[in-house]
């Protein structure tokens, strides 16, 4: 990973020439006032800031964000915060227009920039143009995340940059040690046994890297607002009797009613994954690391 030894690279200078600074508690008046728009970009964000920051999210748990329609309250809430982390390629275009009809003046640190992004037009599947937002679905993509938001803390916060960079050094091990369990988890699955049907396109980036086929998905498109024809539907109906496929995942956050149908017309079970959201402090999925183990795990489960 050259990005990765690059990085650690410029981490071990900042951290030796912080290295004779005390830390310093910081009071709950002293921490940065942060926002993300989803809780997987919000979590990210905490395990790289830490105690130095404090991270309000905008879309509550269980929020699909492809319907979400902020408030005035939240444009405002926006405008108060020192930064604004995004996941970007497109994922809150709804926001981005609010805000410039607003004129509120907001910073926005995109989360995405950098990574190679999946076409839309890439997907037979798919009649739309612009870039997969998906990209949380490979871990490989949030370590990107993870470097971003370790520079944008710095530059607003140099007193505490070596504690951001000696986190998100942390966070990256975590990170591609999970990459190399996914890898390991998805090897126990024969090739023709790791198809997987969804609720819509969400897991692009997750069956790139290791190794899936996406043979379809209830809505053809990225986006759960889209609506499939008749035709659509009888030809999934159709894919999924002729190659024997076991089993179709849906977001908790998805509408379950025409999974359902399409489920019991093809006698085949549902099986719940997290997709744009985690779950409750507690739950399965309270951290991105869990979130990504839970749905491997139901994956493999469901598929062997």
């Amino acid at each position: 990973m050259l990005i990765r030894r690059s990085f650690l690279f410029v981490l071990g200078m900042v951290l030796g020439l912080g290295a004779c600074n005390a830390r310093t508690p910081v009071t709950e008046d002293e921490r940065l006032q942060l926002m993300a728009t989803t809780s997987i970009v919000g979590d990210i964000v905490q395990q790289v800031g830490g105690d130095t920051i404090k991270v309000e999210i905008l879309l509550p748990l269980g929020t699909d964000p492809h319907s979400f329609t902020p408030t005035p309250q939240d444009i405002a809430r926006l405008g108060d915060a020192e930064l604004v982390f995004i996941n970007g390629a497109g994922l809150e275009e709804f926001l981005i227009a609010t805000i410039e009809s607003a004129g509120v003046d907001v910073h926005l640190v995109d989360l995405s920039m950098g990574i190679p992004l999946r076409s839309l037009e890439a997907s037979a599947e798919a009649d739309e143009q612009g870039s997969d937002p998906h990209t949380w679905m490979d871990p490989i993509n949030v370590i990107t995340w993870t470097q971003t938001i370790a520079d944008a803390l710095a530059d607003l916060d140099p007193q505490h940059r070596d504690i951001y960079y000696e986190n998100a050094s942390n966070l990256l091990g975590e990170l591609e040690a999970l990459d190399l369990w996914v890898r390991a988890q998805v090897e126990q699955l024969p090739g023709d046994h790791r198809r997987l049907v969804t609720d819509h396109l969400v897991f692009g980036y997750f069956t790139d890297r290791y190794g899936f086929e996406q043979i379809g998905a209830v809505i053809s498109g990225f986006s759960t607002l889209s609506e499939p024809s008749a035709q659509e539907v009888a030809q999934l109906e159709d894919d999924i009797k002729k190659l024997g496929v076991p089993a179709l995942f849906v977001g908790w956050t998805a509408n379950q009613n025409l999974a359902r149908r399409i489920a019991d017309d093809t006698g085949i079970q549902i099986i719940p994954l997290f997709t744009h959201s985690l779950s409750e402090e507690g739950g399965d999925a309270e951290h991105y690391q869990d979130f990504i183990r839970y749905n491997v795990n139901a994956m493999v489960s469901g598929l062997r």
